[in-house]
């Protein structure tokens, strides 16, 4: 009886949505694996070589790219003090420092459009703007020195340069639409920033952060 009673109670209709997504995939990967033309080499090629780039990713860049980009994102939000992030970069501070310093900061950083994201959760999380990090998110990568320099070597001075000042821009004009989309949101970001009681003294040392940092540069 309670078993009948449990059965007849209305489904949340979060439930159908959820319902609904995850039975349109397993329906979308049974089509695909019924369909695919395994008989023909071209897609085994494709195949194969989907595994191998897998392969190649897996060795060259995950160790020596993005397990120290982890390493570093966390160190982000263990040593770099919450009241930093957000003089610098926070939904309140100077709009013409955050997005400057955000923007260019990628010049320090020699990171891929896969390393950066981390780095980017890491400043966010911390309680950095929407804008400025989607600015560092997006200028990080291009405007890294090996990237600047590789450019100019291979494609000519200016187009080097013309790659650094348009990344530094572009970065700043994305960054503030993405401030105006979620403007809602950094205002009430904001307001939470300024009613937050003050973080606690960094008493870590000057040594213990070269400590921490210079394995990863």
């Amino acid at each position: 009886m309670l078993l009948v009673k449990s059965l007849s109670l209305p489904v949340p209709r979060r439930f159908h949505h959820e319902g609904k997504k995850y039975f349109l995939l397993m329906a979308g990967v049974f089509l695909a694996a019924f369909y695919i033309p395994l008989e023909n080499p071209r897609v085994i090629s494709a195949i194969l070589e989907s595994f191998y780039m897998l392969q190649d990713y897996a060795q060259k860049h995950v160790l020596t790219c993005l397990i120290p980009a982890f390493f570093i994102a966390g160190a982000i939000a263990v040593f770099i003090s919450q009241a930093s992030v957000l003089k610098y970069f926070g939904a309140g501070a100077n709009k013409i420092l955050s997005y400057g310093v955000a923007s260019v900061s990628g010049t320090v950083l020699a990171v891929c459009s896969c390393t950066v994201l981390p780095l980017f959760a890491g400043i966010y999380t911390r309680g950095a703007g929407i804008g400025p990090a989607t600015a560092f998110l997006y200028s990080g990568p291009a405007i890294n020195i090996l990237a600047i320099i590789l450019s100019a070597r291979i494609l000519g001075i200016e187009l080097g340069i013309a790659r650094a000042v348009g990344a530094v821009i572009f970065s700043i004009i994305i960054g503030l639409l993405m401030h105006f989309i979620f403007l809602k949101e950094e205002r009430e970001k904001e307001a939470a920033a300024l009613t937050m009681p003050p973080p606690p003294e960094d008493k870590r040392s000057l040594t213990q952060y070269a400590a921490y940092f210079s394995p990863w540069f």
